[in-house]
């Protein structure tokens, strides 16, 4: 056996080793597309909801600002539920899969960098909601989500941060056309949800099947 191909194959091994001690390598890219899929749905069920003719969110003659608040509170939720269900089941799935504990250090260290500033991201888009500021509200998920995202990418793949810089971005873009923040709540977690879902797939989970 040639020396020098059994020392790379040694340094692969202990760099595959090093990076799953550092990383938490067991996100599912079908749970960007069942986050997506839940997104855009949920858009659109909101949209016809408030029948706009801008992608907005203006509210029907006939109801109340306090009806239109609720009904998109429990829209989000909905989304947010199918989003944490499918998330779970296909990280777990893959975890077994691959032979990977789904709860350690690393695991935790991802799960709070990530909830810390959707935590605080979720508090000030209900305030800002329940204010009826719902054109700071809307971009604010986005930017927020973003955010938490560029933090946790530390602890997973580099795919995480480029997801995290583009929402980010949107969410930036969507302060500035507020007629548009429902459409472009869908493009965020709906449409680069799924770009990102299948690239991911695409990258590490086919090679696993």
């Amino acid at each position: 056996m040639n020396p020098s191909h059994s020392s790379l194959e040694t340094l692969t091994e202990i760099r595959d080793l090093m990076q799953r001690s550092s990383k938490f390598l067991s996100l599912s890219g079908l749970s960007g597309i069942i986050a997506g899929v839940a997104a855009l749905v949920g858009a659109y069920i909101a949209y016809l909801r408030l029948e706009t003719n801008s992608l907005g969110y203006e509210p029907l003659s006939t109801a109340t600002r306090r009806e239109m608040l609720n009904f998109l509170l429990l829209d989000g939720f909905c989304v947010m539920l199918i989003a944490l269900i499918g998330g779970v089941y296909f990280t777990i799935r893959k975890a077994n899969q691959s032979g990977q504990s789904v709860w350690n250090a690393v695991s935790k260290r991802l799960l709070i960098s990530l909830l810390v500033p959707l935590a605080a991201g979720g508090l000030f888009c209900v305030a800002m909601f329940y204010k009826g500021i719902l054109w700071v509200s809307f971009p604010a998920t986005l930017i927020f989500y973003g955010l938490a995202l560029l933090n946790a990418s530390k602890y997973t793949v580099r795919d995480v941060e480029y997801l995290g810089m583009m929402q980010l971005v949107l969410g930036l873009i969507s302060l500035f056309l507020t007629g548009y923040n429902l459409l472009m709540w869908a493009l965020g977690f709906g449409v680069l949800h799924i770009i990102y879902g299948v690239v991911m797939y695409y990258k590490y989970d086919r090679k696993r099947v």
